[in-house]
């Protein structure tokens, strides 16, 4: 679909304008938000993915004047708005992992968190368009997506363990001192100091780097992730960019909340994997109808054929937006009534406390 250019420039007008007000009028000066800060942002970034997705319904209903896809376009945006938001607080214990094992002072996290976001809105427009570029040229690139998926999902699943990332090992570390000079310690919210007149980076920016280097990763399982859903390039983006816009505000309500949704991986493992079956099923039918055959007397292969034609497409995303927030809901439901063994919470509180 090509989209009408005002589309693009009402997004990007609406993030531009979201990212002035976060940051040169409710975070000008650095600061740890309080619970009750912590819990309204969360619902405006929300709300206002929400009401973006009801823009997409009425700019695709007016444009294309089609209202079932009007209503496909809204139901991509929010399965995909979904699972990129899902991932993206999964990936946050890994920036908690890191601003606890570098002691960020809470104060400097916000800044750290911003430059970072900005980093992944540059990084994941780049990703996103070459994916979707790929996709385009070669469709085969969507199976090995989904073979990706999959065998991420069951990662995740076989492994019960988040902190994977080692920082204390990281080569990012390591390359980053060895070409970049960093200081040992903090400089309020400096990036760059100047030491005996040599122009020195802080700590700051090595956490900087890592947290911006961890992202570039999560993108990796992310982005394949949407394109299972849509590989609509306004919608791939849009989805993914709303998800990580809250990212700042989401990371201090998950530090407050931390130890209540254990299950949420386990749900996430469930989702990559169901995905990555998905992308594969037009492969595995296509297969099947060249070793059997699809004669018309044969119900089953009437059916792969029906599904190769893409007739089930409605039914396919409906059950996709199903399966994603019925997948997120139970993790949530389960990880209340059946809270974490003492042991992990005293882990994750451990963890916290370093901060």
């Amino acid at each position: 679909m090509e989209y009408p250019s005002w589309a693009w420039i009402v997004f990007f007008v609406v993030v531009l304008i979201a990212l002035f007000v976060d940051v040169a009028i409710v975070n000008r000066h650095s600061h740890a938000p309080t619970r009750r800060e912590t819990f309204l942002w969360s619902a405006v970034w929300v709300s206002l993915a929400l009401a973006f997705n009801g823009f997409i319904y009425w700019m695709v209903d007016s444009h294309f004047d089609n209202h079932t896809l009007a209503l496909t376009k809204t139901k991509e945006f929010f399965t995909g708005y979904l699972i990129e938001l899902s991932l993206s607080v999964d990936n946050l214990f890994i920036f908690l992992l890191i601003f606890g094992y570098f002691k960020v002072p809470k104060q400097f996290q916000h800044r750290v968190l911003f430059w970072g976001i900005m980093g992944a809105l540059l990084m994941r427009m780049i990703m996103i368009f070459a994916g979707a570029e790929l996709v385009e040229r070669f469709h085969w690139i969507i199976y090995v997506f989904g073979v990706f998926l999959l065998y991420t999902g069951i990662k995740m699943f076989a492994s019960g363990d988040d902190d994977e990332f080692d920082i204390e090992n990281s080569r990012i570390v390591s390359l980053t001192t060895r070409f970049i000079p960093i200081t040992r310690e903090f400089d309020g919210e400096k990036f760059f100091v100047r030491r005996d007149g040599k122009l020195m980076g802080t700590l700051l920016l090595l956490v900087l780097i890592v947290v911006e280097f961890t992202d570039l990763i999560f993108a990796v399982d992310s982005i394949p992730a949407i394109f299972g859903i849509t590989t609509d390039k306004f919608i791939v983006y849009t989805s993914n960019i709303f998800a990580i816009l809250g990212l700042r505000t989401f990371f201090f309500l998950l530090a407050d909340l931390a130890d209540r949704f254990h299950y949420l991986k386990i749900a996430l493992a469930f989702i990559l994997s169901f995905i990555g079956v998905k992308m594969l099923l037009p492969l595995v039918a296509e297969m099947f109808v060249r070793v059997f055959g699809a004669d018309g007397n044969s119900a089953f292969g009437q059916f792969l054929q029906r599904y190769q034609n893409h007739e089930f497409s409605q039914t396919i995303i409906n059950i996709s937006l199903g399966v994603v927030v019925s997948a997120i809901a139970l993790a949530i439901i389960f990880s209340i009534i059946f809270p974490p063994t003492e042991s992990e919470t005293k882990e994750l509180s451990d963890r916290l406390d370093d901060q």
